[in-house]
């Protein structure tokens, strides 16, 4: 049963703290996490901030999520672990129309992320048609 129907700033304190308490304790992700974060009430308080202006634009957020994700040793298989817990908390939190809209959003971010840090264009090589 979803605690929330719509998308609020306290239902997005809710997931957000939700999913971390799994994210910290997740096998795959949770290490990487535990590294990265040295204040966890200040980290929660800046996802909320972000997660409040993707959701709700309220612009409160100010800081480079690619930034702070590039310096991290993340792999790219993290990011489904990621989006398979994040779906999971959504799920718990939310009514199902608005756990989808987390959803997409979450994918989107993971999916902009992955390309910017695996992404390389140079690494493909492209077959070149001889001269006519």
């Amino acid at each position: 049963m979803s605690d929330f129907d719509s998308i609020s700033e306290p239902a997005i304190a809710a997931l957000v703290r939700q999913f971390y308490g799994k994210a910290r304790r997740d096998p795959t992700i949770g290490p990487v996490f535990e590294n990265a974060v040295e204040d966890w009430d200040e980290h929660l308080a800046k996802l909320c901030d972000f997660w409040s202006s993707v959701m709700l634009t309220t612009g409160r957020y100010k800081g480079n999520p690619m930034a702070a994700h590039i310096k991290q040793p993340i792999e790219p298989d993290f990011f489904d672990r990621w989006l398979g817990l994040w779906g999971e908390t959504a799920n718990e939190v939310f009514a199902p129309q608005a756990a989808e809209q987390f959803k997409f959003k979450a994918e989107r971010i993971a999916e902009s992320l992955k390309l910017a840090m695996f992404y390389r264009p140079e690494a493909i090589r492209i077959a070149r048609r001889p001269p006519q």
